[in-house]
């Protein structure tokens, strides 16, 4: 893979050892060198990031992109980060299958609720291709495994051992660490130890790929929007998600013990697609939508897919994306959280080699960062599988509303659109408000305000994140610039 000329570059005292790959053509890496680990969403786009800020990025990749990956949808709020680098063009140009909203039907009782994406800009893209790059030197081919650290600092890692697919093997010193490297984790499971899977969503997801399906409301407003469906039985939910290519992916989400269970009925070669579809007759809309249409793929699955961990970055090192957390298909949110935790990795790293202020200072910032967006979904999507599995109680809606229009679109929109991360203008009163909104759809169906605390300590439980409903001040002292060449951080008073 060829490398690309970096025209401006930040100032260093000592050369570091670039990536020598053979057969591949690298240029000269002078310190800070910063080495990506993943070229996924957050591993690329992080790259992208620090590369057009003029630092030696280089990024070590496993696979040969574009490559398959689940995760079809992505939200409005990725447009300011493609902005940022000049990207929102060319992921236009490509031709994903624009969305122009979403519609959920959480409780069989009650026709489904719709939000319009074109609120916040008319995008919402289907994404199955990685971020650009934008001047990193990128190495596909490359798996790493291990990282050696500091003798003087054990949790400070300084090289990367990696081995290429033609069995050729090196070590690369770097100065800064991003781990994007996505499930694997390589920091979080190898080395920090510190993944927990979340117990609330302890699910397992199975789908696959359809042709010559229906369409979700077609010659109207809402025409080809991605569909949810809560399953009749309260077991779990389907999804309906156009692509751009006019194939439809669907799928199924339910508890893993569940399905287990469940699937145990079937035998032979063809038990994962009978108990496939079997689960999906449990979704009559959905299978209204895909009418006579064709299975043409295998049915794939995915088990224990959500977890985090109680810190995202360490001395000299930041995690993003999957490779620190992943919340549940619901909402899409993996694109989102990995962006948003790229640009903190690229913001943190760039303030810590620029002066803006101390390495600890940044990895606290970077640690918070990361935490306050998950949390923030993982309570939504809590309040939604109370709904689906609770269908006889309206805790999405009013008693007198017929849908949960005016929830999704009134109190949920700034967190599942993304608008609580990239709407920096967003009041802490509204985010108050919606938060304070699902503390009291998760409590049991009562006034009683011992109930309402436990509820509490069970939401901050999961989220590892103690006083969450409070209202969250800067107490860092310090906030994000976002300007191009001078991004990283800056000093204002403590609010």
């Amino acid at each position: 893979m060829a490398s690309v000329h970096k025209p401006r570059r930040e100032s260093t005292r000592e050369p570091s050892n670039p990536i020598q790959p053979h057969r591949l053509k690298t240029t000269s890496l002078h310190g800070p060198n910063i080495l990506v680990v993943g070229g996924g969403p957050a591993g690329a786009y992080s790259a992208a990031v620090l590369s057009r800020e003029g630092f030696n990025v280089a990024l070590i990749e496993k696979e040969h992109f574009p490559r398959y990956h689940i995760g079809e949808s992505m939200l409005p709020s990725i447009r300011p980060f493609y902005n940022f680098i000049d990207a929102e063009e060319k992921l236009v140009k490509h031709g994903f299958a624009i969305k122009v909203g979403a519609a959920a039907k959480l409780n069989q009782r009650q026709a489904e609720g719709y939000t319009n994406f074109l609120e916040r800009g008319e995008n919402g893209f289907s994404w199955n291709v990685d971020a650009q790059e934008s001047g990193t030197d990128v190495h596909e081919g490359f798996s790493v495994t291990g990282i050696q650290f500091d003798p003087e600092n054990d949790k400070k890692p300084v090289a990367a051992e990696w081995k290429s697919e033609t069995g050729e093997t090196g070590v690369t010193k770097f100065k800064y660490l991003v781990d994007g490297s996505g499930r694997t984790g390589i920091m979080s499971t190898k080395y920090l130890k510190n993944r927990k899977f979340n117990p609330a969503f302890k699910n397992t997801a199975f789908w696959g790929y359809w042709s010559g399906v229906g369409m979700y409301m077609p010659n109207t407003i809402r025409e080809n929007a991605p569909f949810f469906e809560a399953l009749s039985d309260e077991s779990g939910w389907a999804w309906f998600i156009p692509l751009h290519n006019g194939t439809v992916s669907v799928g199924v989400v339910m508890n893993e013990e569940v399905s287990r269970i469940k699937k145990s009925k079937y035998s032979g070669p063809d038990a994962g697609v009978e108990h496939y579809k079997t689960q999906l007759a449990l979704a009559p809309a959905v299978v209204d939508l895909i009418g006579s249409g064709k299975l043409t793929t295998e049915v794939k699955t995915a088990a224990d897919y959500s977890y985090s961990a109680d810190a995202y970055a360490g001395p000299n090192f930041r995690i993003a994306g999957d490779a620190g957390a992943f919340i549940d298909p619901f909402f899409s949110s993996g694109v989102h959280l990995a962006y948003g935790g790229a640009t903190s990795a690229a913001t943190t790293i760039a303030a810590s080699i620029r002066g803006h202020c101390t390495e600890e200072e940044a990895v606290k910032f970077h640690n918070a960062s990361v935490r306050a967006a998950y949390s923030r979904f993982v309570v939504v999507v809590l309040m939604v599988y109370r709904q689906l599995h609770s269908q006889d109680l309206p805790i999405l809606a009013e008693m007198e509303d017929k849908n949960f229009d005016v929830c999704l679109n009134d109190m949920l929109i700034p967190i599942i659109l993304g608008g609580a991360d990239t709407d920096h203008q967003m009041s802490q009163e509204a985010m108050t408000e919606t938060l304070a909104y699902c503390e009291r759809a998760l409590g049991p169906d009562t006034e009683n305000k011992d109930w309402r605390i436990n509820a509490r300590a069970a939401i901050e439980e999961i989220t590892g994140w103690r006083g969450y409903f409070e209202v969250q001040k800067n107490e860092s002292g310090l906030a994000v610039v976002q300007e191009r060449g001078q991004l990283g951080l800056r000093r204002v008073n403590a609010m």
